[in-house]
């Protein structure tokens, strides 16, 4: 499995968390993200996310800023890009049953580290219900 990952300041503890929890399940990581706390725009860390998701480059992408907004917005520009705002374990598991969500997007300000690391791991590992979703999540895309 092949994740990116971008975040922007309010994300960089968080990523590096995330990227050595991923890394010791032997999932390649691909860091679009800053390394630092420097205030930095969110959307030239995010795009390039979105662009190895859309592209297939990657199986899934993960995306951090501080209310996860932003992120979520800028991902969401990407044709065949969902990407899901999540701030609890439920809204995690029915991004990825109900919408097939294959962008996650955490608000590092308003959730714990270790609530980051669950979503991740519960993103991962759901897997799309398709059946009636399947028609609902067709109608998303604009072209």
């Amino acid at each position: 499995m092949k994740i990116a990952i971008g975040n922007d300041h309010a994300g960089t503890n968080y990523k590096e968390k995330i990227k050595e929890t991923l890394e010791k399940r032997e999932i390649e990581v691909k860091n679009f993200g800053t390394n630092n706390t420097d205030s930095v725009d969110y959307p030239d860390f995010v795009h390039p996310v979105a662009k190895a998701v859309e592209s297939k480059e990657v199986d899934f992408g993960i995306v951090i800023c501080g209310s996860g907004n932003g992120a979520s917005m800028t991902a969401n520009k990407h044709q065949n890009v969902r990407c899901a705002l999540c701030w609890n374990e439920e809204i995690t598991a029915l991004a990825r049953q109900h919408n097939n969500a294959n962008i996650l997007s955490l608000p590092a300000r308003y959730i714990s580290l270790e609530q980051a690391l669950k979503m991740v791991d519960i993103f991962l590992e759901t897997k799309f219900d398709g059946g009636r979703h399947e028609r609902r999540v067709e109608k998303i895309r604009c072209s």
